[in-house]
């Protein structure tokens, strides 16, 4: 099973480029890896790296290394954390092809709490960032909202989904939306893979993307 997984998985990367440059239109992919290292049975410490591209694999948009400290508690049902996070955004100058690097440093406080219903999981995530991006210092709110649905009782594919909104604390308070949809499989007790799709919606327009994400804790 797990080889046939694999296979899946390394298919829809090596078709991927085919598929996007076929659509000749906005549709990107994201690489991610969440990473959950466990210091004791109280506090953890996150990572996470995400490759973003505005089409197949190549065409950076946005390289974003996120880590932080978190703490448990609530019988493993909340967690607290403070983190850290770097962001390379890669953005196409108006009416050519060429980009302009723009840097960012984030500070950011989350609370994450989970519920069960049944098999289905829930997953609440609320976020304040404070960002220093080049010279400019905005402040943000997002609220994620995860849901996880196996296939049966023994089954390791379950269908996962979020809704994220993400709010300004100045003018222009709508920032975006992201709703994604996608199936996973877990791999052994600390391993998940998931791909799906995502829509992120601006206050103007909006972008799909095609994400695979790699979860691991250890």
């Amino acid at each position: 099973m797990k080889k046939q997984i694999s296979l899946v998985v390394l298919t829809l990367m090596f078709a991927l480029p085919g598929f996007l440059h076929a659509q000749g239109s906005d549709f990107g992919n994201w690489l991610i890896y969440f990473g959950n290292k466990k210091i004791n049975s109280k506090w953890n410490i996150h990572h996470e790296v995400q490759y973003r591209n505005y089409n197949a694999i190549g065409d950076l948009e946005q390289l974003l290394l996120r880590t932080g400290l978190g703490y448990t508690f609530n019988e493993g049902k909340a967690n607290v954390l403070l983190g850290y996070g770097y962001i390379l955004s890669e953005n196409y100058i108006a009416n050519t092809d060429n980009k302009e690097s723009v840097n960012e440093h984030r500070i950011y406080q989350q609370f994450i709490s989970k519920q069960q219903l049944g098999a289905v999981k829930l997953n609440h995530r609320y976020r304040f960032e404070q960002r220093f991006v080049e010279s400019d210092f905005k402040m943000r709110f997002r609220y994620f909202l995860g849901i996880n649905i196996p296939f049966s009782k023994t089954s390791k594919y379950y269908l996962s989904g979020y809704n994220e909104i993400f709010l300004n604390t100045e003018s222009e308070v709508f920032d975006r939306n992201r709703t994604y949809g996608g199936l996973g499989y877990q791999v052994s007790k600390n391993v998940k893979i998931e791909a799906g799709y995502m829509n992120q919606f601006f206050e103007k327009s909006s972008r799909d993307q095609f994400n695979i994400m790699t979860f691991v804790t250890f």
